[in-house]
């Protein structure tokens, strides 16, 4: 698998990214060692995790298969702090840099190669957020560090303000949810990374796994959208407009002779900016099936196509 730097550092990543938001709930952990087995052998070495991801669980799992089924050295490990266990945000230095710690006590790691924050903290001064970031760099808990879930105008002024001072931890990526049916940001998101050097790390490239056409007829059950903890998530793109998305996937999929999944997973991982589409599979086939998209780059007429058929209505200016 192809590999691409991290926005303008030096962090390589492989340019397809393994989440693990199900493992610990939805997956097993003998599933999560299919997963992981099959990704590393593909090339892949991002994987994706944050400390709320099913109480932790999904950190003490992917911990343990990094230490006991791979090789540590072969995996780009990031993991993500700034929400509480009860949900509510909270980015002050006092919860981050506790909340790193734990992080790595449940993945039995040293460090951390990428620690985002997870969210923005509207009640915490950001200049405090941000020299958490510092001192993670510094005491060498992570390597670097980045930013998630983001107004453009947060990023900017995020990566500003760490630019301004020497010595202060670039911000390196921007974790974002961005496929064919949500491209709101490329608005402002998109060219605030971009100008800040940072790469794009897109979280539900599959569109909450409805461009894959399985819902096309209905409710397959099994699916996320038929899961009680997952249907609200996946309700909003089930509407008529992005039903005509999705129908554009299948349509050139059908004329490349490949999955609805490799054509819109290759659209994503091929915009401007995007370092690495970080792919959730509840299964080792369903993620096989991302894999399998490494082969493909899509034709440009179809990717104008598919530019056309999701592209966003006008704003002003």
């Amino acid at each position: 698998m192809e590999e691409r730097h991290v926005g303008r550092s030096g962090l390589l990543v492989s340019r397809l990214g393994l989440g693990t938001m199900t493992w610990g709930q939805d997956t097993e952990p003998d599933e999560a060692a299919a997963q992981l087995t099959a990704f590393v052998e593909a090339g892949g070495t991002l994987v994706d995790t944050a400390d709320v991801y099913n109480d932790g669980d999904s950190e003490r799992i992917l911990g343990h298969l990094a230490r006991e089924l791979v090789d540590r050295d072969d995996l780009v490990v990031t993991t993500k702090s700034a929400i509480r266990p009860d949900g509510r945000y909270d980015a002050s230095r006092r919860h981050l840099l506790a909340a790193l710690d734990a992080s790595l006590d449940r993945l039995g790691l040293e460090y951390v190669d990428l620690w985002q924050l997870h969210v923005y903290d509207p009640a915490t001064p950001l200049e405090e957020t941000l020299a958490a970031l510092d001192e993670a760099i510094a005491s060498g808990r992570t390597r670097y560090v980045g930013v998630s879930n983001y107004a453009g105008w947060q990023v900017a002024k995020a990566a500003a303000w760490q630019r301004a001072w020497p010595g202060r931890a670039p911000v390196v990526a921007v974790q974002q949810e961005y496929s064919l049916l949500s491209r709101d940001i490329e608005r402002e998101v998109v060219p605030a990374a971009l100008d800040a050097g940072a790469g794009l790390l897109p979280w539900s490239p599959l569109g909450r796994g409805v461009l894959t056409g399985k819902y096309r007829t209905g409710i397959p059950a099994g699916s996320r959208a038929a899961a009680p903890h997952f249907a609200d998530f996946v309700q909003p793109y089930l509407d008529d407009e992005c039903g005509r998305i999705v129908e554009s996937v299948v349509t050139a999929a059908e004329g490349l002779g490949v999955s609805p999944l490799s054509v819109a997973l290759s659209w994503v991982r091929d915009r401007p900016g995007v370092a690495a589409p970080i792919v959730g599979a509840r299964t080792a086939a369903q993620l096989g099936q991302a894999l399998a998209s490494d082969a493909l780059t899509l034709p440009q007429e179809i990717r104008s196509a598919l530019d056309d058929v999701s592209d966003m209505a006008a704003a002003h200016p």
